[in-house]
């Protein structure tokens, strides 16, 4: 197989997918989104031109082409790109994909992403992992995770129980070589394709704030619905946790969904429907924690 060459991304004609709003928020800690695993094929496609290149060295590989989806596989321990019907080779197993600026999306599993794409070849199938800020991240959970017609101040009490949750648990997954999945196994995130404009204000008006428990951040569990119930730490994992007590979910007629542990998502938006704060919402669920916010480059 021949090595990619700069001008290949020019012979492409193959349309992609529609363009979503731009949006440019600022920067704060980076978070490693695994979007998929143990695949012999995936495809990457970009709203700007992107730029390809290898994760070890930096070196630039080449400048794709917007609105256009690259095919790329595991090619023995290296990865391979498909161009007008040929794979080539592009000499490393691990790939960067950045949109330049930080301006544009990339897209796949059919859907658009914030941030930057990495793409690993690992014992012979590719991990792709999603790169983006925390808050980006947050914009693409908040909505992934509640319905976004439910109440503001249920979506700002996610918002930062989803920030606690993804902040005390970084490097839960380092050994697949990103920090959480993008499935419930960890919190669903939708990418930019799943923001609305409320759930993203959500986020924004709560940047940087956490739960803390004896000066730490406190992994905020949440669960869909307690059935009328939550349940203690203890009554599920076998270790309690200060923070996390049995109390009236405020769900009650709601099937069961979901570990009971934390925050009942279906209970904070009742409980807002009522009048209550989103700290007022976590107050309840979460007991003797403290608001706390994190410091980053940008505050």
């Amino acid at each position: 197989m021949k090595k990619y060459n700069l001008n290949i991304a020019k012979i492409l004609s193959l349309f992609f997918i529609s363009c979503l709003l731009f949006f440019n928020s600022q920067k704060a800690f980076a978070i490693r989104i695994g979007l998929n695993e143990g695949v012999k094929k995936t495809y990457i496609g970009s709203s700007q031109n992107a730029t390809f290149s290898d994760a070890h060295t930096g070196k630039l590989l080449f400048i794709s082409r917007s609105f256009f989806p690259y095919s790329i596989k595991a090619y023995g321990d290296s990865i391979a790109v498909k161009v007008k019907g040929r794979y080539y080779d592009c000499s490393t197993n691990a790939l960067f994909i950045q949109n330049p600026q930080s301006r544009g999306f990339l897209a796949t599993k059919k859907k658009w992403y914030r941030g930057d794409i990495i793409i690993y070849n690992i014992n012979g199938a590719l991990t792709i992992v999603n790169s983006l800020p925390l808050e980006e991240y947050l914009m693409g959970v908040v909505p992934s995770e509640m319905p976004s017609k439910w109440n503001y101040e249920a979506h700002r009490a996610q918002a930062i129980a989803a920030r606690s949750y993804a902040l005390a648990n970084l490097n839960k997954r380092g050994s697949h070589g990103y920090d959480l999945k993008d499935t419930p196994q960890d919190q669903a995130y939708g990418g930019a394709s799943s923001e609305t404009p409320q759930t993203t204000h959500a986020v924004l008006s709560t940047r940087g704030e956490v739960l803390t428990y004896d000066n730490k951040i406190i992994p905020a569990y949440y669960h869909a619905s307690s059935g009328g119930k939550t349940n203690s730490a203890g009554a599920v994992w076998n270790h309690d946790l200060p923070y996390i007590r049995s109390v009236d979910g405020f769900d009650k007629g709601i099937k069961k969904n979901g570990h009971g542990v934390g925050m009942s998502q279906y209970g904070a938006n009742n409980l807002a429907n009522k009048g209550f704060s989103a700290r007022q919402i976590l107050n309840y669920f979460y007991k003797d924690i403290n608001f706390s916010q994190i410091r980053t480059k940008n505050n």
